[in-house]
């Protein structure tokens, strides 16, 4: 486990997965990250997909390869390049475990680093290898709702900044697993730039937003002083969800570049809906800057 902190932070990442599993408020004596067997995780990162594959499977010109939900990189231990009081880099290069999944030469860097302000995550995929390297890159936070403790659930509102007139999601189906129909519909709840939350919201399951010009997303509440503020820009999608049926007290805000497949469409890798695309030998870089209160 690495941990990192400074005067008013203190996180701590797990290696198997590049996990952030603690992310400490010292004064308050705090997490914001959500630890409860409800839902195993915390923070995963989703890589080289999102969502679940039709057939936990995919194409690459015609032939298929296994792909379990939300990528591969989660059940790898990461190798740690860097470390600093307040950062850490670990990284995941392609080796003959990762092949079996995903034939391609790659390494994802992710480095941690804590100011007084808050995290950044920042992502650095580079392709190894000399073809196009075609793949989905996702964030999976889980933030304790309510903060400290303080309020409910159905207390906390999200703003998404800029305001738009509305905002549009991927119908969810399941199943029973969830994948996108295919259909568009409306952000429920949503007004003036404002989510008020409640669990009946996720009853069908995650919210994928379009994200047509969001930069970042805002929970908070009066019940308390403290909140918590996910810099999305780099994203294409953010996508919200919290456990369906459990009125579970914690909400993923997820910034997606990617998206799951739509049900009965086996993708081809080259062409999936919304990756990501590196040439050769090429780098590309995204980060997620989470303020906290």
């Amino acid at each position: 486990m690495q941990k990192i902190e400074t005067k008013r932070f203190r996180a701590e990442i797990d290696e198997h997965g590049c996990q952030l599993t603690h992310l400490v408020n010292k004064a308050g004596d705090f997490d914001y990250i959500w630890n409860n067997d409800l839902w195993p995780k915390h923070a995963p990162i989703l890589f080289p997909a999102i969502g679940r594959s039709n057939d936990d499977t995919y194409l690459i010109d015609g032939k298929k390869y296994e792909m379990p939900q939300h990528g591969f990189v989660a059940d790898f231990d990461f190798d740690v390049v860097d470390k600093q009081a307040d950062q850490v880099t670990l990284s995941l290069k392609s080796n003959d475990a990762t092949k079996k999944y995903y034939p391609f030469d790659f390494e994802l860097k992710v480095t941690f680093s804590l100011t007084d302000d808050g995290l950044t995550v920042a992502f650095d995929v580079q392709n190894d290898g000399n073809t196009d390297l075609s793949y989905s890159l996702g964030y999976h936070p889980a933030f304790n709702v309510p903060i400290n403790g303080e309020g409910s659930f159905d207390d906390y509102r999200l703003d998404l900044a800029p305001a738009q007139d509305s905002l549009d999601t991927y119908e969810i189906v399941k199943k029973p697993n969830p994948y996108r129909s295919g259909n568009v519909e409306k952000l429920p709840d949503y007004r003036n730039g404002v989510v008020e939350l409640d669990h009946d919201m996720f009853a069908k399951g995650l919210l994928i937003i379009k994200n047509t010009g969001i930069k970042t997303v805002k929970l908070s509440s009066k019940a308390t002083q403290h909140a918590v503020t996910v810099d999305v820009s780099d994203f294409d999608h953010v996508t919200l969800w919290t456990k369906e049926g459990a009125n579970a007290p914690f909400l993923c805000i997820e910034p997606f570049n990617g998206l799951p497949d739509v049900y009965g469409d086996l993708a081809e890798l080259s062409s999936k809906e919304d990756n990501q695309h590196l040439k050769a030998n090429g780098t590309k870089k995204y980060q997620v800057k989470i303020e906290l209160k």
